[in-house]
């Protein structure tokens, strides 16, 4: 992974299980770096939306979405807004871009659409935070090739095991053919529950497995997290004090402290 001061650190949220807070972590961590003063663009990659939604964004009245970056009818500087409740940039998206698979498929270099699109804001922000959809489609493997590393948000539940061997098998095809640059930066566990014994033995599976790789913060199951989004808001300003938020923002830190430290080894790598 290849970090440097002067331009973005772009992170993928991905993960081609539905249902397992991959939105709700981009949202939150997105407004979690925003409250420490970073400047963060999130990319709404889901036709779906709900990145855009729960940022507080009308997908149905924004006037460019992500969509027609992606065909080069406008630019990322063009079609972003800004989130008021979370205080970051949203790359907008809505059901526009469920055709965008096939008009990239009629494109040369297709993967790649949205890396050169993010070439020209690189340098506006310290984060870039792609939302990816749930499916290992072009649109997600355009995420990838965009990215220095990817997060995965998983539940700790037996199937979440299955599915996630297809997605880093995905990542290490994609640094192999397209991006050498992309890494996994770590497993974020999510909606959390220590009083279920099955979780418990999954975490310390996953724990075992991937070692360093897994996040020390945990996200626990949070009725104020999952009520966020119909007010439009990140979790973490919605309700500060509920411990999803929290956990947020210990997540935001700890994914900080990461950076810088493997910044400080690249600069520690001898030179040629």
């Amino acid at each position: 992974m290849s970090i440097s001061n002067n331009t973005a650190t772009i992170f993928c949220i991905a993960n081609q299980k539905g249902g397992v807070g991959k939105t709700t972590t981009a949202i939150n961590l997105a407004a979690a770096l925003a409250a420490m003063r970073k400047r963060v663009l999130l990319i709404d990659l889901d036709p779906q939306g709900n990145a855009t939604m729960g940022s507080g964004v009308d997908k149905n009245t924004v006037e460019k979405n992500l969509y027609q970056v992606l065909i080069g009818d406008t630019s990322i500087t063009e079609a972003r807004v800004p989130s008021e409740s979370g205080g970051y940039d949203v790359l907008p998206a809505n059901r526009e871009l469920s055709g965008a698979e096939i008009d990239l498929i009629q494109m040369e270099e297709r993967e790649k659409q949205l890396k050169q699109a993010i070439a020209h804001v690189v340098d506006e922000y310290d984060f870039i935070l792609i939302d990816c959809p749930p499916t290992l489609s072009l649109l997600t493997l355009n995420g990838l090739a965009s990215a220095h590393g990817v997060i995965i948000p998983m539940q700790c539940e037996y199937f979440a095991l299955e599915g996630l061997s297809d997605l880093v098998n995905t990542i290490k095809r994609v640094y192999n053919n397209i991006n050498p640059e992309l890494q996994l930066i770590g497993l974020l566990r999510v909606m959390f529950d220590g009083r279920v014994t099955l979780q418990q033995q999954v975490s310390a599976q996953i724990e075992s497995h991937f070692g360093s790789r897994v996040f020390e913060t945990v996200i626990p199951r949070n009725v104020r997290l999952a009520e966020a989004p119909s007010h439009g808001m990140p979790g973490i300003v919605y309700d500060k004090n509920s411990r999803g938020a929290k956990a947020y923002i210990d997540f935001g830190n700890e994914l900080i402290k990461r950076v810088k430290k493997e910044a400080l080894r690249q600069q520690a790598r001898p030179r040629l």
